[in-house]
Formats: C-alpha cells, structure tokens, sequence
C-alpha cells in the first residue's frame, strides 16, 4: 500500500486547524481504500479554443513548447487535436469548438465573469489521471459523493466515453478524469469522431516546428514542470483537500507572499516520478477576500484575476534544460528567440544561479488566455521556487489584471 503522509512539509503558511485535520484523515483514507495505488500520473491535458482559433494555437504552441502535433478527432460539435511529447508526459486534448452559437456548461462559467465572456469558449478544462481499475475508481469516488458526468453526457460533450469525467469543481472550475490504461498501452481517446491528420493543422506545426529549431531552441524546451490554478482565498484549503482526494497528490507546501497579499499552494505525485511525467499542481489564492481588501489597499492581483475570468488555469510551466547557449543562460536564450518572433513577456526573466532558478511569464494567449512560464533550475536545486520570484511574476501578472479592471482603452480579446 502506497503511503500519502510523511512526506517533509515545505513553506511558511499558516493553514487552518480544519485543513490540518482532515489533511491527514483524506490522504489515510485514501491510501487505505485503495485509491491512492489506483489513480496514477496525469495522461492529458484538456483546452477548449474558439471557432477557428485551433490552428493558430497549434503554431503558438509548437513553437514555444517540445509539443506535436498527433492527429485530429472529428466530432459533430469538436475537432479534438491531439498533441503529444511523447507516452512519459501528458497529451494536450485541443478541442475547437465548431459552432460560436454552441453552449454547454462550460461555457457557461465563461458566461460568468467580464473577461471569461470575451472568450466564451476558451478555458482549460483540466486533467485526465491514468488509473488501474477505472470502474473501482469510479464506484469508491462516488461513494465518496463526487460527481460524475454521465455517459450520455460525455457523449452531448463530445468528451471521450473510455474517460470519467469529474462534474466541474465548485472551488476550481476544473474537471478530473480518470482512463484506464496498462503502461505498454497506447493512449487512445475515443469514439471523437473521424481521426485523421488535417493537412491545414500539419502545415502549420511544421513550419512553426521548421522555425523552433532555426532559433535552436528545440532541445532547450522540456516538458511540463507544473499547472497553477487561482482560486478565491475562501476556496484555498477545499480546492486543495478536493484534488488531493481525486488523485494520488501529496500535499508539499504553501508559501507566503506577503507583498502580493496570496499564497502559493503545492502538490506533488507520490509516485517517484519527475514532474516531466506527472506535473505538479499549484493553487494560488489572495490572503484577504475583495470584499474587506478596500479596508487596507493591498494588491490583488489573483483574486481580481478569479473575478474577471473565475477560478481557473492560470498559467502552464515548462522546465528550460540548464545550461548556456549564445553566452547566454538557456532561459535568456529561449526568452529572447521567442520574443524576437513578437511574442510578448511580461517582465524579464527573474531568479540567479545563487537563488538556485530562474523563471518567467510569457504573456497570456490571444487564443487560450493561458500563460506560458519558462524554468530553469541549476545543477541539483530540489526546490520549487524562490519567494522573490514568486512575488515579481505575481506582480508582473496582476498588471493584465488590473488593465481589465480600469481599462483606459477598450478591452480586446487579447487583453
């Protein structure tokens, strides 16, 4: 039996006595029913984009991430592309929705909040965990009293009818799924309709592919290295009690950052696997609640982002290998091919090989709404980030924050 507590505890904030409690009771509870040996690595990653803003993506993305292009599922109301590193890291589900008058319940949370409804179908849906036994899974979760979609649902969704589907969460928005998959199994997702390679799709990857590697950058770009959510500060300990008790996460720590009045909240697979094969999950929420912050004029930059856009992904982070290129570090040398191209960063990279990292934040996409952050840890640092530069990147974010919440311009889609 896989054990879920012990683990050494990292970071300054203070949790409630509530959480500490039930954090040790959830994470016995689950290695004792079984779960915690049933519910494996993350296998996908699911995004929705609007009409005619796939291929666009798919460029974005091959050019900035090791990402590739697989095959495309043509379903009555999707395209799902399929994107893969390679079968030790997660795939990326890119489904375009056909129709802009189409709704469902995810647009609908959309629907909600002023910047969510410039991109009524752009949002992350969330992640897809290999497990064991997906029935067994299924049953202990329910009997847990989550909730799932139905089958019939799944199949109005145009959402994969070998994965179970998490009804979307009241604290993050995000869906969990669970596929049952051997490790010398392919990974399929099905039935999505016709698959084939669209010649449009391919073209696009390959010239975006074609110009990675003249910018030699190709090998310096790793796979995923963690996904951040934010969340309302009143939402912090059920979101991260709630994602531990769907999948088998430890809880590794939280990290005050006073400046920026938020925490930054982390869990990690129990597995000892690289975050390569199962990236970590970050919940960053505001210390104080919008509603008392007039009292004390603190910055806010992620709770006005949860009200703008609602809980949600808030940024990708990949690992840049560590190393030199063009005298530079590998991180400057990516940073400066990528925005030579014209895509935007919100503030140079920040870290130093003495705090043992560096990162930063690219822009959010015109077509997603996601950041993109780079990484590059030194020699052996172990660490997850440095409270500097947590605090600068949050900072740095919290200006498109506040740009959305007094504009002196009129808001585009890419804001």
């Amino acid at each position: 039996m896989m054990k879920s507590t012990g683990f050494a505890r990292s970071g300054d904030k203070s949790n409630s006595e509530f959480f500490e409690i039930y954090l040790e009771r959830l994470l016995e509870q689950r290695d004792h029913s079984g779960l915690t040996d049933m519910i494996g690595s993350i296998e996908a990653l699911m995004i929705t984009v609007e009409p005619g803003n796939s291929i666009k993506y798919i460029e974005e993305l091959s050019l900035m991430t090791p990402y590739h292009y697989l095959v495309t599922l043509d379903a009555p109301k999707h395209l799902t592309h399929i994107l893969r590193i390679d079968m030790n890291s997660p795939d990326i589900l890119l489904r375009e929705v056909k129709n802009p008058d189409y709704y469902d319940i995810f647009r609908s949370l959309n629907d909600l909040y002023p910047a969510g409804m410039q991109r009524p179908h752009s949002r992350y849906l969330g992640e897809i965990l290999r497990v064991s036994d997906r029935e067994h899974v299924l049953e202990l979760q329910q009997a847990r009293e989550f909730r799932f979609f139905s089958p019939e649902s799944l199949a109005t969704l145009d959402l994969p009818s070998n994965v179970s589907i998490s009804k979307p969460s009241p604290y993050t928005h995000n869906v969990v799924g669970y596929m049952e998959r051997t490790t010398d199994e392919a990974r399929v997702y099905h039935p999505l309709g016709k698959c084939s390679i669209l010649p449009r799709v391919q073209d696009a990857y390959e010239k975006a592919k074609e110009l990675q590697a003249a910018l030699n950058i190709s090998d310096l770009i790793l796979p995923i290295d963690h996904l951040a959510t934010r969340v309302y500060s009143q939402n912090r300990e059920a979101a991260l009690l709630e994602y531990l008790a769907l999948s088998s996460y430890y809880y590794w720590g939280s990290y005050d950052i006073v400046d920026q009045n938020s925490s930054t909240n982390v869990c990690k697979s129990v597995r000892n696997v690289p975050e390569s094969a199962s990236p970590a999950k970050v919940f960053t929420a505001n210390n104080l609640p919008y509603c008392v912050n007039h009292l004390d004029r603190l910055p806010s930059p992620t709770e006005t982002f949860v009200r703008n856009f609602g809980a949600r992904l808030h940024h990708i982070a990949l690992s840049v290998k560590d190393g030199e290129r063009g005298n530079k570090e590998n991180i400057e040398f990516v940073v400066e091919a990528i925005a030579n191209q014209g895509k935007g960063f919100l503030l140079d990279v920040v870290g130093s090989r003495e705090a043992g990292l560096k990162q930063v934040f690219s822009q959010a996409s015109e077509y997603s709404a996601l950041i993109i952050e780079y990484v590059q840890r030194y020699g052996d640092f172990q660490g997850f980030f440095t409270r500097e530069n947590v605090a600068l990147l949050t900072e740095a974010a919290g200006t498109q924050e506040v740009n959305i919440t007094h504009p002196t311009t009129p808001p585009t889609t890419s804001d």
